[in-house]
């Protein structure tokens, strides 16, 4: 069964492995230190990432985080873009880089708990395979996307805040969906 275009399995490992992390930061994220985490942690993967696809893996990172944890990764909103979802501090941080794959140079960020770091690696257990267009296709199925857009056509622009609220429950609704079927 596939939910929102990933297969059940990889949702189903997800939420168990988020759930059994018991992530305890006391403040929101740095959402720069994140992105380093992602493109080192993907670039030793053999993955490389656009701007597109960090911008979705930074999004589910703070979804699944809010689910788990009761609080969202980043201070940060997220915008209802055309493309999907966008923090825009991280995109126009990488926006040089236009559709190409993100080379530039970044360090591994050092003084993230364990907790947070079992958190990032399974984002991208979990979606780092997809590509950036199949997590933009996915993002445009989900309610926190949809809503924020408020019936707008695909192709236009947008910088509506995403609620953090509706992020949070879409994602308990999955994170339940998926136990009741467990």
């Amino acid at each position: 069964m596939k939910i929102n275009g990933l297969n059940r399995t990889k949702i189903v490992i997800c939420c168990f492995v988020f759930a059994t992390y018991p992530l305890r930061m006391t403040d929101a994220l740095s959402p720069s230190l994140t992105a380093d985490f992602l493109l080192v942690e993907s670039r030793e993967r053999g993955e490389v990432l656009t701007n597109l696809k960090l911008q979705k893996l930074l999004y589910y990172a703070d979804g699944w985080f809010a689910v788990v944890s009761g609080r969202p990764l980043f201070a940060e909103d997220f915008e209802a873009w055309m493309n999907g979802p966008v923090l825009p501090s991280q995109y126009h941080r990488f926006k040089d880089w236009r559709w190409r794959p993100i080379e530039q140079e970044v360090v591994r960020p050092t003084g993230l708990s364990a907790d947070i770091l079992a958190h990032l690696e399974e984002v991208v257990d979990v979606f780092g395979s997809e590509t950036a267009v199949a997590l933009e296709l996915m993002t445009h199925r989900e309610q926190p996307w949809l809503e924020a857009r408020a019936g707008l056509p695909a192709d236009a622009p947008s910088s509506a805040i995403i609620s953090k609220q509706t992020m949070k429950a879409y994602f308990q609704s999955l994170d339940a969906d998926e136990k009741v079927e467990a």
